[in-house]
């Protein structure tokens, strides 16, 4: 389970998409940039590939959530 998600904006423009994004899994710090188009660019930590499909998902959904909502 993703712990302590957060992210914010990449612009000081709001108005360009685009979020940095971090959160903890198995006591393990991941870091981000969720692009508008939904593709994921992991820039510390990038996840085990058997963990890559369901964390993806994850963060898609909480990005869906906070930012689309």
């Amino acid at each position: 389970m993703i712990m302590h998600f957060q992210f914010k904006p990449l612009f000081d423009n709001k108005n360009i998409p685009g979020w940095n994004f971090s959160f903890y899994y198995k006591k393990q710090r991941y870091t981000g940039i969720y692009h508008q188009t939904g593709k994921i660019e992991w820039t510390t930590n990038t996840p085990e590939q058997a963990e890559m499909d369901a964390l993806t998902s994850q963060v898609h959904e909480l990005m869906l959530y906070h930012v689309y909502d």
